[in-house]
């Protein structure tokens, strides 16, 4: 009988990173007022007081509730809290408001894709990509839930004709690229590593983009 990898494995594997985002808002983030207000709730997202980080982001939204980078730090933080529905709340809202931002597509599908959904991850992460076609960490994501539902379709081509002799092998290989990888496994899931921009983002390291306008 041939198990197949759990969604789980998905995010462990994909390079997208939600919290890692919150390490990196600080220099990120444009200058001015507004920088100062973002930095001090990534301070506190840093040093795990998420609870003060929650208040100082919605004092911060009270007054400016359509400002799209501290909402998509509410969603980072929400996360971290475990409150996996709210965060999505966030990011699909931010799809609407703001669908020029990839960003929020691609946190989105990462946490779809822990829920075992994977037709609305790859769906979300088809977004992204439209959106910015270089975001590289949609791509990578991409990939990783077409191999998951690959390796659905190959489990019920077996379960279908069990003497199919060139399935299992192609299961194996699935496994074998899913899994985590044995070195320096990730102690905690993170989901995207730059927060949303009006330029190409990148996977590796923070840009510092023109903030989009908030709407009126």
């Amino acid at each position: 009988m041939h198990t197949l990898p759990s969604p789980l494995n998905i995010l462990q594997k994909m390079a997208a990173l939600l919290s890692l985002c919150a390490a990196l808002l600080v220099t990120a983030m444009p200058t001015g007022a507004h920088a100062d207000d973002y930095s001090d709730v990534n301070r506190l997202v840093t040093a795990r007081k998420l609870s003060e980080a929650l208040a100082k982001a919605d004092a911060y939204l009270a007054g400016k509730p359509r400002d799209p980078q501290m909402r998509f730090i509410k969603g980072v933080i929400h996360n971290d809290m475990g409150q996996s529905a709210e965060a999505m709340a966030i990011f699909r809202q931010l799809n609407q408001d703001y669908p020029e931002l990839p960003e929020p597509y691609n946190n989105l599908a990462v946490l779809y894709a822990g829920q075992g959904d994977l037709d609305k991850a790859r769906i979300a992460l088809e977004m992204a990509i439209r959106t910015n076609p270089s975001y590289a960490a949609a791509h990578e994501n991409l990939g990783d839930v077409l191999l998951q539902l690959a390796s659905q379709s190959y489990a019920k081509a077996l379960q279908h004709e069990p003497r199919n002799a060139s399935v299992p092998n192609k299961l194996s290989l699935i496994r074998n690229l899913l899994s985590p990888p044995v070195k320096s496994p990730p102690n905690r899931l993170p989901l995207a590593n730059t927060t949303p921009a009006n330029t190409t983002p990148s996977n590796t390291r923070p840009v510092t983009p023109a903030s989009p306008a908030a709407k009126p």
